[in-house]
């Protein structure tokens, strides 16, 4: 890690210590997105995917989402995200580490997970519809624990609904029950 970043990186601890939990300033949020790059560049350098471009945005959810751009990204998508996945969870295990703390990251794709959210957002509306209409429960399928938050959030605001996650591991998932 550069000199500079690691100098950040002590200015964004020493600011988290001073500051209350809820409190990122600009200057700590910009030192997250450098590390969390600079993580994200070198642990890319191992999958030979030529030139890319890594943009920051500030996500719904006050998550930091690093989306990456190029030519044939698919080998980091990898089958139904799982590669996405465990990229994201990597480069967040790693920002966490170095910066003392965890800040909520999203690694993205050429925007594969922003229309992975679209759906599982569609899929979550239709699921709570047919369950207040069926007067039943309704159970989705095995999901990520992003893919279970988003349905969660998704939701939250449905009074007409109720969500709850069950289940273990790989098989938990999602139960909407119409109140």
């Amino acid at each position: 890690m550069s000199e500079e970043l690691l100098e950040d990186v002590e200015v964004v601890k020493e600011a988290a210590e001073d500051a209350s939990d809820d409190v990122v300033t600009d200057e700590m949020l910009d030192s997250i997105a450098d590390t969390a790059i600079e993580v994200l560049q070198n642990i890319l350098k191992y999958f030979n995917v030529g030139e890319v471009t890594i943009d920051e945005y500030d996500g719904d959810e006050g998550e930091l989402i690093l989306d990456i751009t190029g030519d044939d990204l698919a080998i980091l998508i990898g089958r139904h995200g799982r590669t996405l996945d465990a990229l994201q969870f990597l480069v967040s295990a790693i920002t966490m580490k170095t910066i003392g703390f965890r800040y909520p990251l999203v690694i993205d794709v050429e925007g594969y997970k922003s229309r992975q959210r679209e759906k599982l957002e569609s899929i979550a509306r239709s699921s709570a519809h047919k369950a207040i209409h069926q007067h039943r429960e309704i159970k989705l399928r095995p999901m990520t624990p992003y893919e279970r938050r988003i349905v969660h959030i998704a939701l939250r605001d449905d009074d007409r609904v109720e969500t709850i996650s069950e289940g273990e591991g790989p098989g938990r998932h999602i139960v909407i029950y119409p109140r």
